[in-house]
């Protein structure tokens, strides 16, 4: 019997297998958790460029260049590490407004991110990558992170509580926000509702697609995005073009708009642009079932308000939601 086998062998050649196998445990255990801390480094966790950056020690002074990250930090215990951030009229906690400004987001100033001395640089995916290298050859610790989904910003909520060494803080705001999203999904009906959602611009219009925050919310909500599977854009894969006739095709039953630009201007001008025939067609416009969407949770991501966004978008279907 292998019992019996395993109880003759001697104890400094099962010793050996015993502590591979507990290796091994440990192992799986710790692939379900995105940091970990090793017995050289202080916190050692993977970007959205799938790099593993290892942090020797606490980080002490912090750059941003994205307002975005701002709040997480603040929530997961990092405020007083901030020593830079980006120019943004919106998103700015109160504690970051004396901050120093290290340029617009789309402009970052490397000199200026020098000039903070910062020992890590927590830079935006898809905006501020190129300054990975220059910072780098500047012995800074760069960090990148995306954080436009709801699964973008748990994972980095936990990367950021990693960070600044409050992993626990970091699962409680992750657990809060889960909860307050199931509160809001719980107390509607569970129909599914066939939505379409166009994003207005002064260049004109878009359909937004699945990815798109207004389009994940939805999804979240156990609605259909009834553009879901259409062709994207070439320079944007979350929106597609936007076409009269198959939004007819389409037939919503409700209609949210996303906008940039001056919002009172752009719903002035699409609901000129609905009294057309065509959209007089579409059902969501003939029940006055068209919301525009705010823009501080709507066009760039909520982050850690993410569950404000889902509520908000329920509430305009079902206005005696709590």
């Amino acid at each position: 019997m292998i019992g019996d086998d395993c109880m003759k062998r001697p104890l400094h050649i099962l010793l050996p297998v015993m502590l591979m196998l507990l290796a091994l445990l440990m192992t799986g255990c710790g692939q379900e958790k995105p940091q970990a801390a090793d017995s050289v480094n202080f916190a050692v966790v993977t970007d959205d460029l799938g790099r593993k950056v290892e942090l020797k020690e606490k980080p002490s002074r912090i750059v941003v260049t994205s307002a975005s990250f701002l709040e997480p930090l603040e929530a997961v215990g990092g405020a007083d590490l901030v020593a830079g951030r980006p120019d943004s009229k919106t998103k700015m906690p109160d504690y970051a407004k004396d901050i120093a400004s290290v340029g617009k987001v789309y402009q970052i100033d490397t000199e200026k991110v020098l000039a903070c001395q910062p020992d890590l640089v927590i830079i935006n995916k898809g905006m501020n990558e190129k300054l990975v290298d220059a910072l780098e050859a500047n012995g800074i610790k760069t960090l990148v992170l995306d954080m436009k989904s709801y699964d973008d910003v748990k994972r980095e909520v936990a990367t950021l509580a990693a960070v600044t060494g409050n992993p626990d803080k970091g699962q409680q705001l992750i657990h809060d926000m889960d909860d307050k999203i199931a509160a809001v999904k719980s107390s509607i009906p569970q129909d599914r509702r066939k939505v379409s959602i166009i994003h207005s611009t002064n260049q004109g219009l878009t359909v937004q697609l699945d990815g798109s925050i207004a389009g994940s919310i939805a999804n979240m909500l156990g609605w259909e995005n009834v553009a879901s599977g259409s062709q994207p854009l070439e320079k944007n894969p979350d929106a597609a073009p936007y076409s009269m006739e198959t939004l007819v095709e389409q037939n919503p039953e409700i209609i949210f708009v996303t906008s940039m630009g001056k919002l009172e201007a752009i719903k002035a001008s699409m609901e000129e642009t609905m009294q057309g025939p065509a959209w007089q067609s579409i059902p969501a416009v003939k029940n006055k079932q068209v919301y525009y969407l705010p823009q501080d949770l709507f066009l760039l991501s909520p982050g850690i308000h993410y569950p404000e966004a889902v509520a908000e978008m329920a509430k305009c279907v079902y206005p005696d939601l709590k």
